[in-house]
């Protein structure tokens, strides 16, 4: 059985781009181009409404590539559970209010069972300074956290 791999809508975002002259994004862009090419079917990926709703928004034709790369993968379930999970992430691990979009990503990807959490939100997300009190309160409501990892940490061994 595959690991299960929930996708936040940056990486679909950075798959879609245009290459930026930031060489740092830019870089991140061609490592999500390989991890796609080379480990995406090393996981069963999901998505959820919020992924899908923030993939839709923004400047249209970009939004048309997002929503055509995310075609067919299977959208997780946003239940009551999932919105006190947030709640609770959003209240009582010092994010920030405009971050209760990345806290529902985590609490949907933990309430259904995700192992891992692929993004470049290294802001709200993939940042080594929430991830403890992220883990902390799933853990305290009864859930494991998914590992919350950028696509160059998922890129498995080159043997």
């Amino acid at each position: 059985m595959k690991p299960r791999l929930y996708l936040e809508t940056t990486i679909p975002s950075y798959l879609t781009a245009w290459i930026s002259r930031d060489l740092v994004m830019a870089g991140h862009q061609q490592t999500t181009r390989e991890w796609w090419e080379n480990r995406r079917k090393d996981f069963d990926i999901f998505v959820s409404v919020f992924v899908l709703d923030e993939a839709a928004s923004g400047d249209a034709g970009a939004a048309k590539k997002r929503m055509e790369l995310l075609a067919g993968i299977p959208v997780l379930e946003v239940d009551e559970r999932a919105i006190a999970l947030a709640n609770s992430i959003l209240a009582s691990c010092d994010l920030p209010a405009k971050a209760a979009t990345d806290a529902a990503h985590i609490a949907v990807a933990a309430v259904n069972g995700m192992e891992f959490l692929l993004t470049w939100n290294c802001a709200h997300l993939a940042n080594a300074e929430f991830i403890p009190k992220i883990r902390a309160c799933c853990e305290a409501e009864g859930y494991s956290c998914p590992t919350i990892c950028t696509p160059e940490e998922l890129m498995g061994l080159d043997l």
